[in-house]
């Protein structure tokens, strides 16, 4: 079984599927399969032209991504569910009670795998000793200013706020992924 993450927002237009994209560019070669929802999203619609030229800098074509609503399935066949906001990972959390410990703002989980060891023993299932590594590392941390763990909406802004926008969830991504390289 491949792991997943799953990646939401709001209205699946902007950020999680810029996150969605940028993470297949930095996890390739590992078993982890990349998705992104949005909480309030209509379904079928294509990614802001914005979003779409960073999405398409990955390599990938984005022209057939299409929008999708949350769903409990999704949540409950994610592996770790990162999304924008707080108030997005408590919708999550409402949602599928179930996914609550491994539910958390990419910022934040950022942050914990920026500080957390390398894990000790994965057995074979690097994104989920990942996991459990940044959530032992909630411990060691203090906690963040409230805000901090939002992840500012570009939509409105401009192609520069998108790039920001992008800039800082790649930096959010990347400890995740060296997370999962040391977990083999």
């Amino acid at each position: 079984m491949t792991d997943r993450v799953l990646f939401v927002c709001h209205a699946n237009l902007c950020r999680s599927p810029m996150a969605e994209y940028l993470a297949r560019r930095l996890l390739a070669g590992r078993p982890v399969a990349v998705s992104s929802a949005g909480t309030d999203a209509v379904e079928g619609l294509p990614m802001h032209p914005y979003a779409a030229d960073i999405a398409a800098e990955t390599g990938a074509d984005p022209t057939d991504f299409r929008s999708r609503a949350l769903r409990p399935e999704h949540l409950a066949g994610a592996t770790l569910v990162l999304t924008a906001t707080r108030r997005q990972r408590s919708v999550c959390t409402a949602l599928a009670p179930s996914v609550l410990h491994r539910t958390f703002t990419l910022r934040q989980f950022g942050r914990l795998a920026a500080a957390a060891e390398p894990p000790e023993d994965p057995a074979g299932d690097p994104l989920r000793a990942a996991v459990e590594a940044a959530a032992r590392a909630r411990g060691r941390l203090q906690p963040a200013a409230p805000g901090t763990d939002d992840l500012r909406d570009p939509i409105g802004g401009t192609a520069a706020d998108f790039r920001r926008c992008a800039e800082e969830i790649e930096r959010s991504i990347r400890p995740l992924a060296a997370l999962i390289v040391a977990a083999g």
